[in-house]
């Protein structure tokens, strides 16, 4: 049977099917959609401030002051800790503090791993606030002197 005539069983189906070909794409959507929130990132917001300009609503002194030097010494409120201790002693000076905020100052020259996990300590130690100082190097203290004390 040549030409236009009506169909039969023998020939060839050479129409493109477009039914499978939406159906995967649905659930492919669905799948990215439902994954999307798991996608996030979690992440650390950080202010950028400088060790000179701590001026807040409470005193430094009633917060939990942690100091972590180039060659990764600890301490904390000023008493020499070693990482094991970290959280015990974060725990403890916690609790003396009004609104459980831990300070963490560094030098420029810390690894990130150290500064994440003391940060991380300090949380599991009761810490509700966090906040990341970094130490003023010795030429910042010259130029502050020689502009006359910064800001304000």
């Amino acid at each position: 049977m040549a030409g236009g005539g009506p169909r039969s069983d023998e020939d060839a189906i050479t129409d493109i099917n477009l039914t499978p070909l939406v159906d995967v794409s649905l659930v492919l959507v669905i799948i990215f959609m439902a994954i999307a929130p798991f996608a996030l990132q979690a992440g650390i917001k950080v202010l950028e401030s400088k060790a000179k300009a701590t001026v807040g609503k409470v005193s430094a002194s009633d917060n939990v002051a942690i100091r972590l030097t180039k060659d990764r010494k600890l301490t904390v409120n000023g008493k020499e800790t070693p990482f094991e201790g970290l959280k015990g002693a974060v725990a403890e000076a916690v609790t003396k503090s009004k609104d459980r905020m831990a300070i963490l100052t560094a030098d420029d020259e810390n690894k990130v791993g150290d500064v994440v996990f003391v940060l991380d300590t300090a949380k599991e130690g009761g810490a509700l606030k966090l906040a990341i100082m970094r130490r003023e190097t010795d030429k910042e203290k010259v130029e502050t002197a020689k502009t006359g004390g910064g800001e304000g």
